[in-house]
């Protein structure tokens, strides 16, 4: 029997698991290897198995795994059963409901939830504790329950959960105009030399690295992003700033803050977990050491979001107090300035 047997089988029978288009700059390079850049938690392995049961399509036909992807291709991975971030289970899980009624909810999420299931987070999600405590909430254009907008896994903060279509429809349009407010509180590495600015660049995937978002300065490629950000308190070798999104592009503020030479406090993902300012002396190496340990996460936190009600066509602002270990890093920096003053 052909491993390619799946042929039979025409794309309107499977589930898109990913889909991949390889940019234009895109050396010709082997689909397995293309895939392990661009799927996180995955193994040479599985792709190659999942070549040989005929899994991996690009521009509509199935492919084995040396295929050499070229610029342009729609490379996708498709199975028999849906993606299982669709597969939702109730969970209980406790949440932090800062206001309700019957059009929508707001949430604080704690840091290290993350928003819906995805790849390698099936369970522990904030969907999984919204179907557990609501039924029949609407789905949004991804069919994922209730949600309006995200935010990171790492980043605490508020949340809007629509618990009617036509909240969803509403409160969708308003992020979509940019009416709704959204503004955070950071710590960034460096001295934000210039009390208020705003960051335009457009946002996209980052072709070297899929997990990284990049700004794309020409405006060729990614999707337009705006970022207004006021600095709160200068302590010395980092600053607490505050930032308003425009538009709310994946890990915006974590890409602007780093485009202009301030990568968010211990933001892994962007190097922000290195000592990026500051002096060579142990003392200090140790003290920066402490400040990671304290919040082992980025500095990112939603403190106010603000939307027009749905139903009563009122203009309602949340806000949300800085979470502990936010605060006690802060604390730390604070000190160390203070005690570092010439």
């Amino acid at each position: 029997m052909d491993d390619l047997d799946n042929q039979e089988l025409s794309q309107e029978d499977l589930f898109e698991h990913h889909r991949f288009v390889a940019s234009k700059g895109q050396e010709p390079l082997r689909v397995d290897k293309f895939l392990m850049n661009f799927i996180e938690n995955a193994t040479r392995n599985k792709i190659q198995q999942a070549a040989k049961q005929g899994h991996i399509w690009v521009n509509g036909t199935i492919v084995k795994q040396n295929y050499k992807v070229k610029a342009g291709d729609e490379v996708k991975v498709m199975f028999e059963h849906p993606p299982y971030e669709f597969l939702l289970t109730p969970e209980d899980i406790p949440l932090d409901i800062v206001y309700e009624d019957d059009s929508l909810l707001v949430v604080n999420k704690p840091a290290g939830m993350v928003v819906h299931p995805g790849h390698g987070n099936y369970s522990g999600t904030l969907i999984n504790a919204l179907v557990h405590h609501f039924d029949n909430l609407p789905n949004n254009s991804s069919e994922r329950p209730g949600l309006v907008h995200r935010i990171d896994k790492d980043t605490s903060g508020l949340l809007v959960i629509a618990k009617t279509e036509s909240a969803m429809t509403h409160l969708a349009q308003q992020f979509f105009e940019k009416s709704s407010e959204r503004e955070y509180v950071a710590l960034v590495w460096g001295n934000v030399e210039e009390d208020e600015g705003t960051v335009e660049g457009h946002i996209g995937r980052n072709p070297k690295n899929r997990l990284q978002m990049v700004v794309f300065p020409e405006g060729d490629e990614g999707k337009e992003a705006v970022t207004h950000y006021k600095v709160l308190e200068r302590l010395g070798y980092v600053t607490l700033i505050s930032c308003k999104l425009e538009t709310g592009r994946t890990h915006q503020i974590r890409v602007h803050m780093k485009y202009i030479g301030h990568t968010l406090f211990n933001d892994e993902r962007y190097g922000g977990d290195k000592i990026l300012k500051g002096t060579t002396f142990t003392k200090y190496k140790q003290f920066v050491e402490n400040a990671f340990k304290t919040l082992p996460r980025q500095a990112l936190h939603a403190k106010t979001l603000g939307f027009e009600h749905p139903k009563t066509g009122e203009f309602m602002r949340f806000e949300s107090e800085l979470p502990e270990d936010m605060v006690n890093c802060i604390e730390k920096w604070r000190g160390y300035a203070k005690h570092h003053e010439s």
